[in-house]
């Protein structure tokens, strides 16, 4: 039926066109137009032309649909759901085939066969074992025509290559050497949550391969994402961490020197960085990310150190023209509820081909355990399944069986090649089980009763495959316990040196060397740079090629109104400041990148960072021409519209390389909201947890200026909540994070250029102005910014005498100026401002010296724009008088619900009171 079909279709079509039909005899015919060119078909011809599409179609049925009905699942848990549907797209009768037997010139690159004719049989028979069988792939929705083809090819001939005898010995080690330790953690220490790999002893054949084929290739480096589950067989196993290091933690010991300040962290969160060899001298660093217990936080972490060491791995210089992919590689290990149920990963899936955040393609392996703590995986999502979110990016997706540990190798291998041919992302889904339930204190069987049935019933992944191997003649019973019994008696032994174990000192090395902890002591750096040098760097931050095309209003506002700030040196605005900073530092040969949504603009149009041709819409960045042997580097990253994968993908960058200033910049402060996991996990604790320091600097866009709910706060309370500062006492310079509101151009300069200059590194949370970037009366002069000079804490009272101060206001950023403005129209001139510039450190020191010369004050005044319990003010009240020992009263908006008022008349109402209301006190 369907050939008469596609006859009559090429019969009308050539009839439209003007052809007659003639007959040449009684099975040939043709077509033709009067007085022009004739042809022949034949009736043969066309059949065949039909039975090789037919062919076609069914391959690249199975190619398309075979995952349905792969075996691919080792615990049947979807057997209560129906797929009496599946399958009915690979039948061969829907493709015109009704004689199995019948035999077929197969077309040249159909399919990867070994033979050229074959049965229809045969064809089935071997497309239902290559995409039906312990592995299936999913990867027809890819619109590159090159990667299908590709995969088609490289997938078909790896499923049917047998492994090479020595790799099997190895993969039967590996696994018989996780479980055990799995056994022998359960033995020794039996109420320890350790996360074992049980049930997903696989794993460890992906990770021996992938390292191996990495350290063959041209890689150097691997950086590793990876949860709880099965991390302690990997550290052990694989990547040379003592077990007796493990031991001595488990026994409630640190495992870090004792002259570091450091709290610690998790058994299941610990790391290794380490080298591992091959045959022919090959290598691979692989090093393993701490990571928190928020499910798959890590991941854009790895993204960004590994983009981080793929531009410093080349002389140490900022290599952005380079292919960066070359020599590092980034890993992923996710669960599968994880995987699917939190946003981050389609956040971090998608800078993949973003500019400035590619890192080559990531290998993500998943450990299905078809449970998300207590629930099913058919109940803990709406796709089929948990890898669908690859398909947003195009990427391969190898679903394999994790009882068939040789399947799972042949998917590392075909996952390996493709990242490294096309640079891609690529998972590799393996199914599996997880023997107990959780953690090992868990019981699984309260919510899955019926599947733990036929899970407690199977045999070990180990046992299972060395029991083939033992049959196929490669192992023998002996040698496999062997094989444990060599491993148990190392661990054994670990155990017993492990109470004498000390912690090694493997911190601040490498690129991090001559970096420390901060001291406890307050410590001032001198941050200020040379007049010449201003005006210099404040010149080439404007310029650009002459036949460079920019918008005139950059050019007239831009441009020239810098040019005159940097002539005068008198009113340098805040984005001059800030180009002087990052301008210094590229001099200097220290890296800068500045990211976040729309940052080479700015969101207020103040930045300009990266001029647009009007013609040519190209990018020029000038402060990456400051001179000819410039060694420093800027890079202007405008995001993706998200803020926990990227800022997790900076803070990456700013843990690998200490010489590199990593900014990340919110749309508006209140937009950090999106990471404030990030904020939590890492940047706030991960010097306490981990002894990672990060310079990492956050600009937070703040301010009350009717905008209404949003985008007025930052919620500068979160961050001060989130410090260790200390309520009495001194703070110095080991806090967790600096806070800091900073209310001139030249405080700002400082901050930026403090963050590179001392020798460790502490986050800086920036909590910058809107309206303050144009404001005249904000502004600094060359002098504030000159060699001797530095960041100040504390700002006094410019013009206001101390002695004939009666009351001080004490505030921070843009409401200083609004107080000011205040003070002048009412003239309150025995009313002091000093300005709070840093909240963490608290300026202990520096606010005790500025007030002890207001002899003559009977008030002190807390003033903010943000509501009584938002801002500083519970951060400030208690240290002001535990400290300084004076009393505060506080002034500004009322106990609320909401950051700021959505309705024009009740801002401005609140506005007038928190102005008027310091001065009549």
């Amino acid at each position: 039926m369907y050939v008469q079909l596609c006859r009559l279709r090429c019969k009308n079509v050539l009839k439209k066109c003007g052809f007659v039909r003639f007959y040449q005899s009684d099975n040939v015919f043709g077509y033709k137009k009067p007085s022009k060119t004739t042809f022949n078909i034949s009736e043969k011809w066309l059949e065949n032309r039909q039975k090789s599409s037919n062919l076609y179609r069914l391959v690249t049925a199975y190619r398309q649909h075979g995952h349905k009905l792969a075996n691919v699942d080792p615990i049947s848990l979807l057997d209560d759901i129906s797929h009496n549907s599946e399958g009915t797209e690979l039948n061969i009768a829907r493709y015109g085939f009704t004689d199995p037997s019948e035999q077929i010139d197969l077309p040249a690159g159909i399919v990867n066969m070994p033979k050229d004719k074959v049965s229809i049989s045969e064809l089935v028979e071997f497309l239902s074992q290559t995409y039906c069988n312990y592995t299936s792939i999913e990867y027809q929705y890819i619109e590159n025509e090159e990667e299908r083809e590709w995969l088609s090819q490289e997938y078909e001939h790896l499923s049917t290559q047998e492994l090479e005898k020595n790799v099997k010995i190895t993969l039967a080690k590996e696994l018989l050497r996780s479980e055990e330790f799995d056994h022998f953690m359960a033995k020794k220490f039996a109420s320890v949550k350790r996360y074992g790999g049980e049930g997903a002893e696989s794993m460890m054949g992906f990770f021996r391969e992938i390292f191996e084929l990495a350290a063959k290739d041209t890689l150097q480096h691997i950086v590793l994402a990876m949860p709880h589950r099965g991390r302690l067989n990997l550290l052990t196993g694989l990547l040379n961490y003592p077990p007796a290091q493990i031991f001595n933690k488990l026994r409630g010991n640190p495992d870090f020197p004792d002259d570091y300040v450091c709290s610690g962290d998790v058994l299941s969160h610990i790391i290794s960085s380490t080298n591992l060899s091959y045959e022919d001298s090959k290598s691979v660093h692989v090093s393993v990310l701490y990571n928190p217990s928020h499910l798959e936080a890590v991941n854009p972490v790895s993204m960004g150190k590994t983009r981080a060491k793929q531009l410093g791995v080349k002389d140490g210089a900022y290599n952005i023209s380079s292919n960066l992919s070359d020599k590092v590689l980034n890993i992923q290990v996710h669960g599968d509820a994880a995987l699917i149920g939190q946003g981050v990963n389609q956040e971090s899936l998608e800078l993949m081909t973003t500019p400035h955040f590619e890192v080559g393609g990531t290998v993500h392996f998943v450990v299905n355990n078809q449970l998300g703590f207590t629930t099913p995986g058919q109940r803990g999502r709406s796709s089929r399944y948990c890898t669908d979110l690859a398909k947003i990016v195009e990427a391969p997706v190898v679903h394999v069986n994790g009882d068939h540990p040789e399947a799972v190798l042949k998917a590392t291998r075909l996952a390996f090649n493709y990242q490294r041919r096309f640079r891609k992302d690529v998972f590799i889904d393996m199914n599996c089980f997880r023997r107990w339930g959780h953690n090992e204190m868990d019981d699984p069987t309260f919510t899955n009763p019926a599947t733990y049935a036929i899970i407690h019933q199977k045999r070990s992944v180990p046992d299972s495959y060395s029991q083939q191997l033992i049959d196929e003649g490669i192992l023998t019973h002996q040698q496999c316990q062997d094989i444990r019994g060599e491993h148990f008696d190392w661990l054994n032994e670990e155990l017993g040196q492990s109470e004498n174990w000390l912690p090694k000192d493997v911190y601040f090395k490498s690129q991090w060397t001559g970096f420390g902890q901060a001291p406890a002591a307050v410590t001032v750096w001198d941050t200020g740079i040379d007049v010449d040098l201003m005006t210099f760097i404040g010149e080439k931050s404007v310029k650009y090629p002459e036949s460079f095309k920019i918008h005139p209003t950059v050019q007239r506002g831009h441009v020239k109104n810098r040019l005159a700030r940097i002539g005068e040196g008198l009113k340098v605005d805040w984005s001059t400041a800030e180009a002087l900073a990052i301008g210094s530092l590229l001099f200097e040969g220290y890296n800068v990148r500045i990211s976040g949504q729309d940052v080479g603009r700015g969101t207020f149009s103040q930045r300009h960072a990266m001029l647009v041709d009007q013609d040519s819409n190209s990018i020029y960045i000038p402060l990456n021409h400051l001179h000819g042997e410039q060694k420093g580097f800027l890079e202007v990253a405008n995001s993706i519209l998200s803020e926990e994968a990227v800022l997790g993908f900076e803070y990456g960058m700013s843990i690998e390389n200490p010489n590199n200033l990593i900014v990340w910049e919110a749309q508006f402060g209140d937009f950090f909201n999106g990471a404030q996991i990030i904020f939590d996990t890492f940047i706030s604790t991960g010097e306490a947890k981990w002894i990672y320091q990060s310079g990492l600097t956050v600009l937070l866009p703040h301010g009350y200026d009717g905008a209404g709910p949003e985008h007025s706060s930052s919620k500068l309370e979160r961050f001060l909540q989130m410090t260790d500062s200390k309520e009495d006492g001194v703070d110095g310079d080991d806090v967790n994070m600096q806070v800091c509101q900073p209310s001139t151009p030249a405080q700002y300069f400082h901050l930026l250029r403090r963050q590179m200059v001392r020798n460790y590194r502490k986050p800086l949370i920036v909590i910058t102005p809107k309206t303050l970037l144009r404001a005249p009366e904000c502004v600094s002069t060359f002098g504030d910014m000159t060699k001797g000079s530095h960041f100040r804490p504390v700002l006094g009272d410019p013009i206001v005498d101390p002695l004939r101060a009666k009351r001080v206001l004490l505030t921070s950023g843009k409401h200083f100026y609004s107080l000011v403005r205040e003070r002048q129209t009412i003239g309150a001139n025995d009313a002091a401002i000093v300005r709070v510039e840093s909240f963490c450190p608290f300026p202990t020191q520096e606010l005790t010296q500025e007030l002890s010369n207001y002899k003559n004050a009977k008030k002190f005044i807390w003033c903010q724009e943000e509501p009584q319990n938002m801002g500083a003010w519970t951060f400030f009240k208690r240290r002001f008088e535990n400290l300084v020992g004076k009393p505060v009263m506080y002034c500004g908006r009322p106990t609320a619900a909401a950051p700021a008022a959505g309705v024009a008349k009740l801002h401005k109402q609140q506005e007038t009171e928190i102005l008027t209301k310091p001065f009549v006190l």
